[in-house]
């Protein structure tokens, strides 16, 4: 076979080659495409965070538009592979603002080394895709299946909390989910659920109506001038506080302003999320913590407002509504 290749391409050897490519076309070699990111050897899918979801077709901008490609998991710096052999071209700017991720690179080939290298690329059926959000080690060149192609850059310095992913575009926008690998789904998006906020309430219930008002997302305020940003989630004066998912910590959080006695409260960003959780005295205003560990104390709330349902107001940085996330979290 490496001798007939070396005699110049004849009509005979041509119809010869056709046949055999016909018979054995280059998808045939390898059936899926080399895992991409260091770390994800199965080249699993992003799943949904509060950005979006990562699979072929999901929603985008308000479901106005749809996800050209798919989104496969890679850490921030992690090693980036070629899923399989072809032409280098770039840079690929997808963004056109010059973030921190707005690099990336196309690569157009036929997965089949023996076929990159025998005839030129234009004549041979193949793949072409874009990889965007990475630093290719070279715009331009042959590069091999399962080589070395770059670094994933830094996602987290542009959206925070998101699942960090390589942008993978087909050129033709078709899904390219089947050629990542056998049966490969998004991430199953985890179990979003919080976890208890406080000792003695272990379902998260949310505060009903008292004299001083209602503890549900939206419920009035201010004689029905203003609107409940957050919910009001049960829990005793004094009672241990945890947190309601892994994050960063930051405050101190002065809702109130006045200096009174539940005026203290911290922030959490994680996971995808961001909260912050007031009328609660924290153990400390900053640094890791984990999902489940204990956050602080409740501050005692009877002393400010006698008679009221004692609870931890919740409420979600952006002034979402947070009640889905909250572990069977109801009205009461």
């Amino acid at each position: 076979l490496k001798i007939w290749l070396n005699f110049p391409f004849s009509s005979f050897a041509h119809q010869v080659f056709t046949e055999q490519l016909d018979a054995h076309p280059p998808q045939q070699q390898h059936r899926h495409w080399a895992p991409i990111c260091s770390g994800n050897p199965t080249n699993r899918i992003r799943g949904c965070d509060k950005y979006g979801c990562g699979q072929f077709g999901a929603h985008r901008h308000s479901g106005k538009e749809r996800h050209m490609g798919v989104d496969v998991i890679c850490a921030d710096g992690a090693v980036v592979y070629a899923p399989f052999s072809g032409q280098l071209s770039g840079p690929i700017r997808f963004f056109h603002n010059g973030n921190a991720i707005d690099d990336g690179v196309q690569i157009r080939g036929s997965g089949n080394r023996f076929f990159l290298t025998s005839l030129p690329l234009s004549s041979l059926p193949g793949y072409c895709v874009k990889l965007v959000c990475i630093h290719p080690i070279r715009y331009h060149g042959q590069i091999q299946r399962g080589q070395h192609l770059g670094r994933m850059l830094p996602m987290q310095k542009v959206f925070p909390g998101i699942t960090s992913h390589i942008h993978v575009e087909n050129c033709d926008h078709s899904d390219p989910t089947h050629l990542l690998g056998p049966a490969v789904l998004p991430l199953p998006q985890q179990d979003t659920r919080w976890a208890t906020l406080c000792s003695g309430n272990p379902t998260n219930e949310i505060r009903g109506c008292d004299k001083y008002g209602c503890g549900y997302y939206g419920a009035p305020r201010r004689s029905g001038k203003g609107r409940h940003s957050g919910v009001d989630v049960i829990c005793a004066d004094g009672a241990t506080v945890y947190a309601p998912f892994s994050g960063e910590l930051s405050g101190p959080i002065k809702f109130f302003h006045n200096g009174n006695a539940i005026d203290d409260g911290v922030q959490i960003r994680g996971a995808g999320f961001c909260v912050k959780l007031i009328c609660i005295h924290p153990i400390r205003y900053s640094g890791r913590i984990l999902k489940g560990q204990a956050l602080g104390r409740m501050l005692p709330m009877q002393r400010v407002f006698p008679g009221i349902t004692s609870h931890i107001h919740v409420e979600n940085c952006d002034h979402s509504d947070p009640t889905s996330n909250l572990e069977k979290g109801k009205w009461q």
